[in-house]
């Protein structure tokens, strides 16, 4: 029996760790390109009278003066810090919600700031931009850092919406399932599947589509006969 246990709880840690790992990739990669993205319109916006290509040219100089492995740090420490004040005690979040106020409260927009001025100053020391440019970029600073700020926003808000949306199609799934409908649960399962791709790993809500995944693959592989022993049934939901 003990061993049994010390194996359950073995596996619960390597899911804790899994999905806590899934949790910072996801994070780390969608911040990043948002804040990247958030750059490009920033920089257009401080330097109106430059052409495109002259504002690609800053915006590579600055990334390659330590701006974009300084993102991916301060996306990092900013989240465990934000978590830490937000009280997420088991180290995972458990909705879009968490992860808003762990952004808000983690310092990031402080930090990508700060960043700012130390890629800039060391392009200007090199440099890599004249005076002038960095003149205008330290003058408008306010207005990139705001972009940033505004796309991790927009980025969190479509993540919630995604989410909302992936847990309607799983509703949904259920309930054409209660009735048998296989049609309606194909393209109810065709949405979740899609979904899924889009959304941050979250427990409860990835573990319910991968619930629904596993049964819909079973019936499908059935011949889509919903005459399925409580075995299998069983089996299939366990293994989500």
């Amino acid at each position: 029996m003990e061993n049994g246990l010390e194996i359950s709880r073995e596996m619960e840690n390597k899911y804790s760790v899994n999905l806590y790992e899934n949790q910072k990739s996801f994070l780390e990669s969608n911040l990043g390109k948002t804040i990247n993205s958030a750059l490009d319109i920033g920089l257009k916006a401080a330097l109106p009278n430059l052409i495109e290509n002259q504002v690609i040219d800053i915006k590579n100089v600055i990334l390659e003066q330590g701006f974009k492995e300084g993102v991916k740090q301060i996306i990092n420490s900013g989240i465990e810090m934000g978590k830490s004040i937000t009280g997420v005690v088991t180290g995972n979040f458990e909705n879009i919600s968490q992860v808003q106020l762990a952004v808000k409260n983690g310092g990031i927009l402080d930090s990508v700031s700060q960043l700012l001025d130390f890629t800039i100053n060391l392009a200007k020391s090199k440099n890599l931009i004249n005076n002038n440019i960095s003149k205008i970029l330290k003058q408008s600073k306010n207005t990139i850092i705001n972009s940033i700020s505004n796309k991790i926003e927009e980025t969190l808000t479509n993540q919630l919406k995604s989410v909302e949306k992936l847990e309607k199609y799983c509703d949904n799934w259920k309930i054409f399932y209660e009735s048998k409908d296989f049609s309606g649960m194909e393209k109810s399962y065709k949405n979740i599947e899609n979904y899924l791709n889009k959304v941050m790993p979250l427990e409860n809500t990835i573990n319910e589509a991968r619930k629904i995944q596993n049964i819909h693959s079973l019936i499908k592989n059935n011949g889509k006969n919903f005459d399925i022993s409580k075995e299998e049934l069983r089996l299939a939901e366990k293994l989500a």
